[in-house]
């Protein structure tokens, strides 16, 4: 098979300082894994870790002027200590982590039990999972008690409190309602708090495709410019505090502690218990108002109209790309979509969209215009441009213009791969605009160094260099296709092993057809940990009878990666997708002995791009 089969049809422009367009490999990192035999036990851990880092503030570099328009900011408080990236393991190709040494003594406390929503068993090795979210669930939850705060003591307490709450997110059925998504059980548990969220500034990002990447490069451009920044997204791939942020660096478990022991003692005496998003979105916003950031960016969890985080009044409203995903609950057409998404616009806020199709966009029109939000369209309304190209330093690579009144940014290199990339570049920059009109000092050459820093773990991640392995957590059709693209254009390969399992409420079929272009064979598996997991059989099943290509069933991740290491060759890839659940769970595998459990260890691979 040629190499790089799945490049995209086009060539890219070569740059000024690349006249020939040569395309260079970049992003590869040495020795990514471990290997070895059985999984490693993990390290004791301490009942409580020092508390966390004192309050943060803005830097003064660069801003007078801006400082005096933060809300909440701590003077004289210090920034918290940046995390440091774990290095890679160097190791041979085996692709199973060495067992870990035994530890010394044992853990002085219990691990925290799995999630409450545990499937029940069917005796033919597969799991069924059977838990909906309705008011009867949560009734249920109050009725046991479970809304108490006396258990929590420690981390692993907090932990198992927290995940003795409903979790939507791993429930197969789940009723899209007004009664089940209740804004005033939010609102009422905020308001016990201390209203936190009213205490920070914020900006709301909504959309299916792209709000994490968007989150991201906003984030990156404002830390870059010397503020301290929150950063709020779902889900969390190794561990929970990955999704509660301040400047990069995860929450710390005495603080996670804390805020989650705030939050149920909130919750007592409330009609129903609040569900685990509210509870882990209620922490978030307690943590940001007592670290006094000065701005935190807050990724939508579903939808937008009844989301949890849809109760703060943000300097912006952002809603990217609009595609089918969750069409059972949002709607079946991209404006019924696009409808719950435009949710999140509030009267006077400014509203971000890119260049949306017909439909969607009268829809986000309709919707601004009703609530009173002065809506502006990236590529329409503000000038932007892109171009795929490469050059000696960056090799292929994405840059973008954007130009409005008080803005001229020209050429900049999007730190993410992929075109589609470029979309959600224009938009955190308009942002980065709005905001400088409210008083935020921005300069050009520190949101050019802020952007250039910018990762997403998950996403054209390579965790693994012999054989290379990417994991990315694409998860819907149009998700799919971006990869298939990115990967074609990025990785230099021979061929594609494609290892593969999604939630079964997905479109699966579409997302079945999307891989078989990409990929030159299939493992079907399932994350261990995921019960919305469809069955591997079911998706070999279907894939036979839309596709001829080679495919086969490893039913434990571990198994489809055995098996994918004896299908490949030095020059072939290794590609795991499907879920961001099964890409956590490959994420962990290859970090092997490695891995502490900690969020740290997203930071122990490279990137592509």
């Amino acid at each position: 098979m040629p190499r790089n089969a799945n490049s995209p049809s086009r060539k890219p422009d070569p740059t000024p300082s690349n006249p020939t367009g040569t395309v260079k490999k970049g992003g590869k990192a040495e020795g990514g894994g471990a290997s070895g035999g059985a999984k490693p036990k993990p390290k004791p851990k301490p009942a409580r870790e020092t508390p966390a880092t004192p309050k943060l503030t803005v830097p003064d570099s660069g801003n007078p002027a801006g400082k005096t328009t933060v809300v909440g900011t701590a003077k004289g408080a210090k920034k918290p200590a940046r995390t440091t990236s774990a290095k890679p393991s160097a190791g041979p190709a085996n692709l199973s982590p060495k067992p870990a040494p035994k530890p010394a003594q044992k853990p002085a406390q219990k691990p925290a039990p799995k999630s409450a929503t545990k499937p029940a068993a069917t005796g033919k090795g597969r799991s069924a999972p059977t838990a909906t979210f309705t008011e009867a669930k949560l009734a249920g939850d109050a009725k046991r008690g479970k809304a108490g705060s006396g258990e929590i003591s420690n981390y692993a307490s907090a932990l198992r409190w927290l995940h003795d709450r409903a979790d939507i997110e791993r429930m197969r059925v789940v009723r899209y309602s007004d009664d089940a998504f209740k804004l005033d059980r939010m609102r009422e548990l905020l308001r016990r708090l201390g209203n936190p969220h009213e205490q920070v500034r914020t900006i709301h990002v909504g959309g299916t495709n792209g709000k994490g990447a968007t989150v991201a490069m906003l984030a990156a451009m404002l830390e870059g410019c010397g503020y301290t920044v929150g950063q709020y997204v779902s889900p969390h791939l190794l561990d929970v505090r990955e999704r509660i942020s301040i400047n990069g660096a995860p929450i710390d478990r005495a603080s996670f502690t804390d805020a989650i022991r705030a939050v149920a003692e909130a919750a007592v005496g409330l009609p129903q218990p609040p569900t685990f998003f509210e509870v882990i979105t209620a922490a978030a916003f307690k943590h940001y108002a007592e670290e006094a950031v000065d701005i935190a960016v807050i990724e939508v969890g579903l939808g937008g109209r009844l989301d949890s985080t849809n109760v703060i009044t943000p300097e912006i409203s952002i809603i990217t790309s609009i595609d089918l995903d969750h069409t059972r609950l949002l709607g079946s057409t991209r404006a019924e979509i696009a409808r719950e998404k435009a949710g999140i616009f509030k009267p006077g806020v400014p509203a971000l969209v890119f260049d949306p199709d017909a439909p969607v966009e009268a829809v986000f029109r309709e919707v601004a215009a009703k609530v009173g939000a002065p809506l502006r369209i990236v590529n329409k309304d503000i000038e932007f441009s892109s171009r795929f190209c490469s050059s000696p330093d960056l090799g292929p690579h994405t840059r973008v213009c954007l130009y409005t009144q008080t803005s001229r940014l020209e050429h900049l290199p999007v730190p993410l791969p992929g075109e589609h990339q470029a979309g959600n570049c224009g938009l955190a920059l308009a942002a980065i605009d709005i905001l400088r009109s409210s008083g935020l000092v921005c300069p050009e050459d520190k949101v050019t160094a802020g952007l250039a820093r910018t990762r997403v773990p998950g996403r054209m991640q390579v965790v693994h260099e012999r054989p290379k392995v990417l994991v990315d957590g694409a998860h819907n059709p149009a998700s799919i296709t971006a990869l298939m693209k990115c990967a074609g254009a990025h990785v230099p390969y021979d061929s594609m092993v494609c290892v593969f399992g999604c939630c079964a409420d997905k479109d699966v079929g579409a997302m079945l057809d999307r891989v078989s272009l990409g990929a030159d064979k299939v493992i079907f598996t399932r994350a261990s940990g995921n019960p919305r997991a469809m069955d591997p059989d079911e998706l070999h099943r279907m894939f036979i009878e839309r596709s001829g290509k080679m495919s086969q069933v490893g039913r434990t991740l571990e198994e489809a990666l055995e098996l994918a290491e004896r299908a490949v060759s030095r020059e072939d890839l290794i590609c795991v997708t499907g879920s961001f659940y099964l890409v956590g769970e490959a994420i962990k595998h290859f970090a092997g002995k490695d891995f502490k459990g900690d969020p740290a260890t997203l930071a122990s691979s490279a990137w592509v791009g």
